[in-house]
């Protein structure tokens, strides 16, 4: 790859390529984290399952679309020993629009590297414009989940209701904690020693927090935590409700969402049907793309276009 990533004029394909768009943009980041992990395979999933696929029976569909939407592209070639393939690659070469002219491809199985031409003895079908990935989308929405999510656990504990027991010997210590183990455990009738109350017969324990509704936001951080995967789920086409903003939109209003909501990946459609149309042409197969769900209403499916 050239050595100019980030730097390059934005036509150039290699200005926010795979190796560009792997990163997270968040400023505060949970990167590495169980937590990060776990959200950032639940959006992937949802990612990859906008669009539906249509591939030759003796393609892998999830290597196929995870390198598609993780690296941005994938290569197709014709090989002697497993016939048309898709395979990850590494774009080289420019044109007079800056767009890569060859392909290396590389695989244990294949005897040799593969440096077929673009348009000549390969293919390509690439999500977006500047061949770029979507892990930064969801590094980004990921990192935000698993915050929010952190705060909320936290905020939980925080919001537990303590006592304090003063005790002056280990034995009072031990009663105190029997106590209220019945207590918490539910038992409808606990009997403890009178030593454990002060002269005057009142409890010698006090709450340590005296509001625990002040303190509890747990609510707030999940309708945040909500509001954060509608936000994802719009940009990459999942048509949402908006229902967090208040209980009744306009239609108006209705109405914009869905656009929000199908221009970006009506965008990745474009360019998915481009790279499929070529395939099909050049290879003789029967590859398409359409909507899993559609977001607009007006059809926008298909794979082989004239």
């Amino acid at each position: 790859m050239p050595n100019n990533i980030g730097y390059g004029i934005p036509v150039e394909f290699d200005y926010i390529n795979a190796y560009n768009s792997s990163f997270s943009p968040s400023t505060v980041h949970v990167r590495d984290t169980q937590l990060q992990r776990f959200f950032r395979r639940y959006l992937f999933e949802k990612l990859i399952g906008v669009f539906k696929f249509t591939l030759p029976e003796t393609w892998n569909s999830n290597y196929f679309k995870y390198v598609l939407y993780a690296w941005g592209f994938i290569g197709v070639v014709e090989t002697d020993k497993f016939g048309v393939i898709c395979q990850a690659a590494a774009p080289y070469g420019y044109d007079i629009y800056y767009q890569p002219t060859n392909l290396i491809i590389t695989n244990p199985l294949l005897k040799r590297s593969i440096n077929p031409r673009i348009g000549d003895t390969c293919t390509v079908i690439k999500l977006q414009p500047d061949w770029g990935g979507c892990s930064d989308l969801v590094n980004y929405y990921a990192d935000q989940m698993a915050l929010t999510a952190e705060a909320f656990g936290v905020n939980t504990i925080n919001s537990h209701f303590a006592f304090i027991f003063p005790a002056e010997k280990d034995a009072t210590s031990q009663s105190f904690k029997k106590m209220y183990d019945k207590v918490a455990g539910g038992d409808p009738a606990v009997v403890v020693d009178k030593t454990l109350f002060k002269e005057d017969g009142s409890p010698s324990w006090e709450p340590f927090v005296q509001n625990i509704g002040q303190n509890f936001i747990g609510g707030q951080l999940l309708d945040a935590l909500r509001t954060i995967e509608n936000r994802f789920c719009t940009v990459i086409g999942i048509p949402t409700a908006n229902t967090t903003k208040r209980e009744r939109l306009i239609t108006d209003e209705v109405n914009a969402n869905n656009v929000e909501t199908a221009i970006l990946a009506d965008l990745w459609l474009e360019n998915l049907q481009e790279g499929i149309t070529a395939t099909n042409k050049m290879f003789g197969t029967s590859i398409a793309v359409e909507y899993r769900h559609n977001p607009d209403p007006a059809d926008s499916s298909g794979g082989d276009e004239e």
